[in-house]
């Protein structure tokens, strides 16, 4: 009987005699745990810093702003940093009714004229710099980058023997050409990083179908480069329409003024009317604060490609 149950398929020795094989058990692998993905933590450092930066923006533009609507008095009595008791428009009307919109006609047109005149020169000669592989063109962009270490302010008086020398003394050209000729070297190094990003086989493919460097520049380089061109726009219009030290050194009569230099009109020989020039400033702010609006895209991948591959 012994020799029977040991030689039965279902007996197991240890196992109990019931005739049923119980199924070795082997141990469990162990279940991998699961990461709880939680919210991230609170960066208490960089909040802290963000809210001490977004104050110190923020006052400024909130004093600049809250000042418009005080009148001069109110504003000398309660301060900069106070609400306006009774909100006014009446600087704004001033301002309107005087010379400022004369002085916004003139700073447009030399804002456009500039911003056109730096895009068409760096885009040849950037174009220039690209393609060309003889010694001159790495002359010309050498130049080019020299005139970044030349500060305006040193070359004032030259610029005045010249201007005064081509008799375009208390004019806008006076005002025009040297603020587009300090834009160049900066635009020239950027559009040369954009344009350098532009495949190889690109140029070569346009010069198989027999297109001249006229055509290659129009149909190719200018669509491909528009982020380039936009950020040398925009650089050179905030350039000019800031610009402070050209207008003051080569203009005169008050028909060519421009608003830099018409923020003067509310400073006297013994008074300042402080609200109507705050109000002139956030007037002239506006229109150059809409371009760079709708352009920062274009502004900061433009930056971006600076340096080519």
């Amino acid at each position: 009987m012994t020799d029977v149950l040991h030689d039965h398929p279902n007996h197991s020795p240890n196992g109990p005699l019931n005739g049923v094989r119980t199924p070795n058990k082997t141990p469990a692998a162990p279940r991998p745990r699961l990461r709880r993905r939680g919210l991230p933590r609170a960066n208490y450092p960089a909040g802290l810093g963000s809210l001490i930066w977004l104050g110190i923006v923020g006052l400024p533009l909130y004093v600049l702003v809250a000042a418009t609507f005080q009148t001069r008095d109110g504003y000398i009595d309660d301060g900069p940093l106070a609400l306006p008791d009774h909100p006014t428009l009446a600087n704004y009307r001033r301002v309107l009714r005087s010379d400022f919109l004369s002085y916004l006609l003139n700073t447009a047109l030399v804002t456009a004229v500039c911003a056109a005149i730096v895009i068409t020169l760096s885009v040849t000669v950037g174009y220039t710099v690209v393609r060309a592989r003889g010694r001159a063109s790495r002359r010309i962009f050498q130049i080019f980058l020299l005139g970044l270490a030349i500060p305006s302010q040193a070359v004032v008086i030259p610029v005045y023997l010249v201007i005064t020398k081509l008799q375009l003394y208390d004019t806008l050209l006076a005002v025009i050409l040297p603020t587009a000729a300090f834009s160049l070297p900066v635009s020239v190094l950027i559009l040369v990083g954009t344009m350098r990003d532009i495949d190889e086989e690109l140029y070569e493919s346009m010069a198989l179908d027999g297109a001249s460097p006229t055509r290659v520049l129009l149909q190719l380089v200018v669509p491909l480069s528009r982020s380039g061109i936009s950020t040398v726009g925009v650089m050179s219009a905030l350039h000019a329409w800031n610009g402070f030290l050209f207008p003051l050194l080569l203009t005169q009569s008050k028909s060519n003024r421009l608003l830099t230099l018409g923020l003067y009109d509310y400073v006297g020989e013994f008074r300042v009317d402080t609200p109507a020039l705050l109000t002139a400033v956030v007037l002239s702010i506006v229109p150059i604060f809409l371009v760079y609006l709708f352009a920062r895209r274009q502004l900061i991948s433009g930056l971006m490609g600076v340096g080519g591959k």
